[in-house]
């Protein structure tokens, strides 16, 4: 007897929830982009996770119809780390904030990214916290003029990308909300990466922030403002496709194709973590003069670390396979003990 497998569409994956972010949010094509993706993926419904912390961003499991947990502020790292060790079967997603990652979360965030579980992690960076109607987030610019920060914001702002490298993860990326071909791409990227991947999702917040990002996503400065990443592939951007970029030693500098060969270019390689780095500092402000196109894509991939829910599994099953059952009062005891008279 066959037994017929059905085709799942992104019908199967919305709940009955009344969808409650704000209209226009960028949240929506996030959630449209994953709803469209998780039929492709090639497995049941009943084996994907959504945990959130806190924000905006963490409304997204009730609108999954898959199991879920909306949970603790900065917390759902931690949360999904544990389910990923005792149910490694399952495809867990960590829906996640600027804000609920990078103040609250923060230690957290980096722990999981040392530790690699099996993860998949989508930081929504809309550089402000919109839950809380407004104050200026880890990632607001300096000089941020929000309710919180009357007088502008004093704080040098986190780096997402560089944060993500310096913590030693294993595949880190970045897109946004209105190039939804691209999120698509890079989410599947990312679900096909053993270990923790981590992928920056810059999200309009047409309410407290709105043009964030507009630079990097309009018509008439994208082309101009953007650079896409692909591995093996010259670095090139431009209006006409005219810029490029060229390593001098280890200093990037932007070079006219009329005037240098393609093959002078920077070729762009995933596996790559100092020249990863490089492309993470492409962080200037994109209204100075002379600043560097924002990267997105796949900045850098490690397929060589093995997830920490094998490590924990592995582990557990040698002891067993060692030892036997294990003897709780030999455990508790610990290897050394003393006699008190």
């Amino acid at each position: 007897m066959t037994i017929e497998t059905v085709k799942l569409t992104s019908k199967d994956f919305s709940s009955d929830q009344e969808v409650r972010w704000c209209p226009g949010c960028g949240d929506y094509s996030i959630l449209k982009q994953v709803q469209t993706v998780l039929p492709d993926l090639g497995r049941p419904k009943e084996e994907f996770v959504f945990i959130s912390g806190i924000g905006c961003s963490s409304r997204f499991p009730y609108y999954m119809d898959t199991f879920g947990m909306h949970s603790i502020h900065g917390r759902a790292t931690a949360i999904a780390t544990g389910l990923k060790s005792t149910r490694p079967d399952l495809s867990v997603w960590v829906i996640t904030g600027d804000g609920d990652s990078m103040s609250i979360g923060g230690n957290h965030f980096i722990h999981m990214l040392r530790r690699n579980p099996d993860l998949n992690v989508l930081l929504f960076n809309n550089q402000i916290y919109g839950l809380t109607k407004g104050q200026y987030s880890p990632t607001s610019e300096q000089g941020k003029v929000t309710k919180s920060t009357p007088m502008g914001s004093l704080d040098y702002p986190f780096n997402p990308i560089a944060l993500c490298l310096g913590a030693d993860a294993t595949f880190v990326a970045r897109t946004m909300d209105r190039d939804p071909k691209h999120q698509q791409a890079v989410i599947k990227r990312g679900y096909e990466h053993k270990g923790t991947s981590l992928i920056e999702i810059y999200q309009n917040c047409n309410v407290f922030n709105d043009g964030a990002f507009e630079i990097f996503t309009e018509k008439g400065s994208k082309k101009q403002q953007t650079l896409i990443m692909e591995h093996g592939k010259p670095l090139i951007f431009g209006e006409n496709a005219q810029l490029g970029i060229k390593l001098d030693g280890f200093k990037p500098m932007v070079v006219n194709l009329a005037d240098v060969s393609v093959d002078d270019l920077w070729i762009h390689d995933e596996t790559d973590l100092v020249k990863a780095t490089i492309l993470s500092r492409f962080y200037d402000d994109p209204s100075v003069e002379g600043h560097f196109p924002r990267p997105f894509g796949v900045f850098y991939l490690n397929n060589n670390k093995m997830p920490f829910d094998e490590l924990f599994n592995n582990q557990i099953n040698n002891a067993i396979e060692s030892y036997g059952a294990g003897d709780l009062d030999k455990l508790i005891a610990g290897r050394e003990t003393w006699v008190v008279n």
